[in-house]
């Protein structure tokens, strides 16, 4: 390796843990997602810090918990002065840029309030989550908050393809025998082809702007962090052609939900049970409809991720670029009675992990699996780590990587993974009565057993060896209260313990050690605290001076 290295950060969007290959889905084809995984660790167990979109990428740009950061659900701006992974490369002299989604709102108050003007170089970096935007595209709502003006429109238009919102219209709309428009939003339409042409659709155009800017950094020179940020296999759930009947229902597998779930479920479980998404996947044959263009969203992921991975192998970067393949969360599809990704349930708080790291370090743990509690949060560090930075543990919440690819995990490593999700912005709050500042809930688990923990309502609780279906509620029997106190008493230990001294190291404050053991430091700023009298201070004065002599 040179000493010049880059980070390919890729994360999908909703893309569940088990739709993989390598994973073990019996029907779906990842093959250059597969050899990804050949080439570095694949984590088993690594699990989101929150449920939906925003709040959980702001979590892995952040390097901390929702109850730290405070972007607590979609279109909850992240508060001006909240360190990113921006402000961390930028340090040291590394280019973080972004490619696809971010779901950042920008905290245009604070901004005003502090006189930073959202056109300024200051301004830009704050908006955009700490991220260089080469190319910004949330799509999902391109006439909304995220990014009012995508550049993948214009794309389209120049194109041909035109349209008052051509991302709606072409790339996630389907055509009816008639020539009307059929939309990708109902589920109704999922096993039909997207009228834009496959070369044209949102993956392989973001795919093709990467690899611009991988080109256009050769001439720049510095090292980077690019976030290649697929907004899909998310809803729309509709695929371009060939793509759209690659997959059928005969490789649908089988739903993972049981009646005895939907028998007295714990009140926010049954909310939710009860949203219209909910509802709707519980429909015979939606399912069926649906999940076969999910699929394809995949297999059309890999085919160009197979064309990503062989651009930097063209260009010498492969052994020069440490790679990581996510997700933000998964999707219930139908499993255990709902639809979207809210709780926390594997399908949907459990994600895809892959991380290459191509350093000779690594090359003992290439194409094996781990099972160490990893939190998504540890993405930050880890890059951090890689590129040369110093380690920022009073800041950032989660943990380094490295150590888990170059052998195996260190005996401090964590033994829980948390995960938070409020409900306030949902309507389940009006139907459970929950005030808005109650509806807080967070996942705890040791890898055997899950707890969540709801404000005003019992605990929830799993036994993930027991019962891997997480179909049997243990909430509220007496025979697991020891481990229900355990994973309280986890949770507890968690929630005192934020990261919000984020100004001063702990490295810093340890500094003056030495010269409090010795003397009373405040005598320096003539600060005088607690002496009787002149003799008093000049004794203290006269330890001062005897340390500093020794010290010299």
């Amino acid at each position: 390796m040179s000493t010049k290295r880059n980070v390919l950060f890729i994360m999908c969007d909703q893309l569940r843990f088990d739709y993989l290959g390598c994973s073990g889905h019996p029907f779906l084809k990842t093959p250059n997602i597969d050899r990804l995984a050949q080439r570095g660790v694949r984590f088993r167990n690594a699990y989101v810090q929150s449920t939906i979109c925003g709040p959980s990428r702001m979590c892995v740009y952040t390097g901390r918990y929702v109850r730290s950061h405070g972007s607590s659900w979609n279109g909850v701006p992240l508060r001006v002065g909240e360190p990113t992974l921006g402000d961390h490369l930028k340090e040291i002299g590394v280019r973080n840029v972004l490619v696809g989604k971010t779901h950042m709102v920008p905290d245009r108050e604070g901004m005003a309030r502090l006189g930073i003007a959202p056109e300024s170089m200051i301004g830009v970096h704050v908006a955009q989550c700490g991220f260089e935007p080469f190319e910004r595209d949330d799509g999902l709502h391109p006439d909304g908050p995220y990014d009012p003006d995508p550049a993948y429109d214009d794309y389209l238009r120049r194109q041909g393809f035109e349209a008052d919102n051509p991302w709606e219209a072409w790339a996630n709309s389907a055509e009816g025998d008639d020539g009307e428009l059929l939309s990708g939003w109902l589920l109704a339409h999922a096993d039909k082809p997207a009228r834009v042409p496959e070369e044209h659709s949102e993956t392989p155009y973001m795919t093709r702007r990467a690899i611009d800017f991988i080109d256009s950094a050769a001439k720049d020179g510095r090292p980077w962090c690019l976030h290649l940020s697929y907004i899909k296999p998310h809803w729309p759930y509709i695929v371009a052609a060939p793509y759209h009947d690659l997959y059928g229902a005969a490789d649908v597998i089988p739903v993972i939900r049981s009646e005895r779930e939907r028998q007295n479920p714990h009140r926010v479980f049954g909310a939710f049970q009860n949203e219209r998404v909910a509802q709707a996947f519980a429909r015979d044959g939606v399912r069926q409809r649906v999940i076969p263009a999910y699929m394809g969203l995949i297999a059309q992921i890999d085919d160009q991720l197979g064309l990503l991975f062989a651009a930097l192998e063209e260009r010498g970067l492969t052994d020069d670029t440490l790679i990581v393949f996510t997700s933000d969360h998964g999707d219930y599809l139908g499993d255990h009675w709902l639809g979207e990704k809210q709780l926390f349930h594997d399908v949907s708080a459990k994600v895809p992990l892959i991380v290459v790291d191509p350093s000779r370090e690594a090359d003992a743990t290439r194409g094996t699996t781990s099972d160490a509690l990893v939190e998504l949060i540890d993405l930050a560090p880890t890059f951090l780590d890689y590129l040369g930075g110093r380690p920022k543990p009073h800041v950032l919440e989660g943990r380094s990587l490295l150590p888990l690819l170059h052998g195996p995990a260190p005996a401090d490593w964590r033994g829980y993974a948390f995960s938070e999700y409020d409900y306030a912005f949902d309507r389940i709050r009006l139907a459970l009565d929950t005030p808005v500042s109650g509806c807080r809930l967070t996942m705890v688990t040791d890898g055997r057993f899950k707890a969540v923990f709801a404000e005003g309502f019992r605990p929830m609780l799993y036994d993930l060896l027991r019962d891997p279906d997480e179909f049997v509620d243990l909430g509220d029997d007496p025979n697991y209260a020891d481990v229900r106190s355990r994973l309280s008493d986890a949770f507890f230990t968690w929630t005192r313990n934020p990261r919000n001294r984020i100004t001063r190291s702990d490295e810093a404050v340890a500094a003056k050690d030495d010269a409090q053991r010795h003397y009373d430091r405040n005598i320096e700023s003539g600060i005088l605290i607690g002496y009787w009298d002149e003799a008093d201070l000049a004794a203290e004065r006269s330890l001062r001076e005897a340390y500093l002599k020794s010290r010299s």
